[in-house]
């Protein structure tokens, strides 16, 4: 799990350890403005073509872990992580609001007595209080933020609610094998990158696929969390509008269990995506961009989520070794989680 304090820096290639797996290579840098005046006709007679190195991890340039984590589902829970590197300031800590931001509405507490029967499948979980799917996802009001205008926030706001909403409540992005519905959403020089990540397992740190033979009920994901944004700069001065999501998405399996929980797969991510300034960079770099991405997922089958793949795990939250259910559906909660699925 990524340290992600302003002044976290994380080695680039970290040392193996058990339960981490290497992530893809470095890909290309996104494209940058030349300042006026400084770029100089290349052999061909073209313009010369600018890079720098966005300072935090894009996707396209992230080291990203597989970390088997435990939340104390007996079911298995699974943390992937892409953690950031060279300091970049992130918005929203991955484990809970920043200093003066309302902290999240509770949730109901849970109780030592022996839980009723579920008729549905969110009863007795603290996501029965949850908005239903895309209600989930409210963004924060558009104000002009450093170099950034509010009609930029606005849309940068908007491009992030969308690639939400695709990533994961989409069934047919979801149930389909083909990740470019999501991937077009992204910066050009960004999609590379991201075909790299649906070719391995690193997409679940942001986008749910579920496995083969999985089954969602027809109930709604049930949805919890917020969004903050900033503006920043890399290391080059490229400047950048940070929007940090934090959300617990709550997934109904079709099962036969009428154990509270039973039917629940439970994601928690915390994703910062970066915008960067249209007059910093080319044309082919600007919008969308994944700059940071950490989600675990509880009550999950672990061969399933081993390859980035989401279905129902065969034990529940219920029983003596079972979870705290207020922190595995808290956005606030913790990440940093040890291992044993």
């Amino acid at each position: 799990m990524s340290d992600d304090r302003p002044d976290s820096t994380p080695p680039r290639h970290p040392a193996p350890t058990p339960g981490h797996r290497p992530g893809p290579p470095a890909g290309p840098e996104w494209s940058r403005q030349p300042p006026p005046g400084a770029a100089g006709p290349r052999r061909d007679g073209g313009p010369r073509s600018w890079r720098g190195r966005h300072s935090g991890s894009l996707l396209t340039g992230v080291t990203a872990l597989l970390l088997l984590a435990f939340v104390g589902v007996v079911g298995g829970a699974v943390l992937v992580s892409m953690p950031s590197a060279r300091g970049r300031p992130v918005v929203f800590p991955t484990f809970g609001p920043p200093s003066g931001a309302p902290a999240p509405s509770p949730t109901p507490a849970a109780t030592s007595a022996a839980p009723p029967r579920a008729s549905g499948p969110f009863d007795g979980t603290p996501a029965a209080g949850f908005p239903q799917g895309q209600a989930g996802i409210v963004l924060p009001a558009a104000k002009r933020t450093g170099p950034f205008t509010e009609k930029q926030v606005a849309a940068a706001l908007a491009k992030v609610r969308k690639v939400l909403v695709t990533a994961r409540l989409d069934r047919q992005f979801m149930t389909g094998d083909d990740a470019e519905p999501l991937v077009r959403q992204f910066a050009r020089d960004a999609r590379a990158g991201m075909r790299k990540a649906f070719a391995s397992d690193t997409f679940a740190a942001y986008a749910t696929r579920l496995a083969p033979g999985a089954r969602l009920t027809a109930d709604q994901p049930r949805v919890q969390g917020r969004i903050s944004y900033r503006a920043t700069k890399d290391d080059d001065g490229i400047r950048i509008l940070a929007v940090t999501t934090n959300f617990v998405w709550s997934y109904a399996f079709r099962t036969s269990s009428t154990v509270p929980g039973d039917a629940l797969v439970v994601v928690h991510d915390t994703v910062v995506w970066s915008v960067p300034h249209p007059d910093d960079v080319e044309s082919s770099s600007t919008g969308l961009w994944i700059e940071d991405a950490n989600a675990y997922a509880a009550n999950v089958d672990c061969a399933a989520y081993d390859k980035g793949l989401l279905d129902l795990g065969h034990q529940s939250f219920d029983g003596p070794d079972g979870p705290d259910l207020d922190a595995v559906f808290d956005p606030a909660a913790t990440l940093d989680l040890p291992d044993t699925c």
